[in-house]
């Protein structure tokens, strides 16, 4: 495959990866989009489409588990979050775990189109079934963007992809802790992103708790200069992997600010965005 030295005036970093399938073509209503570096992801033109929120889970948990050798991805969606952070590690092996059939069939095809066969395990089914993780399977690094919101909680999308991506059809928060709680490895780090509201928080809070998971960092993410935060990053570790003083403290970070007052790209997210090997 011939790959284009530059994207919308920008530098790709990264080699091409070996392997990959560049004559994996769209379907019908789909669309091939920029990811990392060389990296595409398949997307449905119409239906759920990643969003900064997946960027971020992925920048910050490969930023504070940088040498993780095994990684899961919970509720996996397209791909999305795994495949950055199979960029962003190289030499990780990955499984993800999705739902549904239509995200499933489209992130295997943005695998092959990726090279990352040989590498990432894509799941299909409920990560709350027990069948899918063996209990022996442990991980150093966990990744989740579930959803926000129970079902009522506002307007539906009746595109079922889209529903299920910001609904809580097949599990909440505190699903999410207690499977990661059960698959981190020795010292393993889970890394999420949820609504920053206060009772939003209460219940991450209250999840991490559940499931004996110390929050020891925290970061809130503005999306406009001056605007509350809107949702908040996650790192967390199993309290039996801490030292008992530090149990009881969380980092909070200074907010990270995706867009000036003036509406253009905040300094440190295109920062972000480079590190993830996306344009500025």
């Amino acid at each position: 495959m011939k790959a284009p030295p530059h994207f919308k005036g920008w530098a790709i970093p990264g080699p091409v990866p070996t392997g990959s399938d560049a004559q994996t073509a769209t379907a019908p209503g789909e669309t091939l989009d920029a990811l990392s570096g060389h990296f595409r992801l398949f997307q449905l033109r119409t239906g759920h489409r990643f969003s900064t929120d997946d960027l971020l889970v992925a920048w910050y948990g490969t930023s504070w588990c940088p040498t993780a050798h095994t990684a899961l991805d919970l509720g996996s969606g397209l791909g999305t979050v795994g495949m950055i952070c199979a960029w962003r590690l190289p030499g990780t092996r990955f499984v993800t775990i999705e739902a549904q059939g239509e995200s499933v069939a489209l992130a295997r095809k943005s695998a092959r189109y990726n090279g990352l066969t040989e590498r990432y395990d894509i799941r299909h089914g409920d990560f709350r079934e027990p069948h899918l993780l063996s209990p022996d399977e442990k991980f150093d690094l966990i990744t989740g963007s579930p959803p926000y919101f129970p079902p009522g909680a506002g307007v539906e999308s009746e595109h079922p992809q889209k529903l299920a991506c910001r609904f809580e059809l097949r599990g909440t928060i505190a699903d999410y802790c207690t499977t990661a709680a059960r698959h981190l490895a020795a010292g393993g780090f889970l890394a999420c992103v949820f609504p920053a509201g206060r009772t939003q928080l209460a219940r991450v809070t209250a999840a991490a708790r559940a499931a004996d998971l110390i929050i020891v960092r925290q970061r809130p993410v503005v999306f406009r200069e001056g605007e509350p935060p809107v949702i908040a990053l996650f790192g967390m570790m199993r309290a039996g992997d801490l030292p008992e003083w530090f149990r009881g403290q969380t980092w909070r970070e200074p907010e990270l600010i995706i867009r000036t007052r003036r509406g253009a790209i905040h300094p440190e997210y295109s920062a972000v965005k480079l590190a993830i090997g996306f344009p500025p």
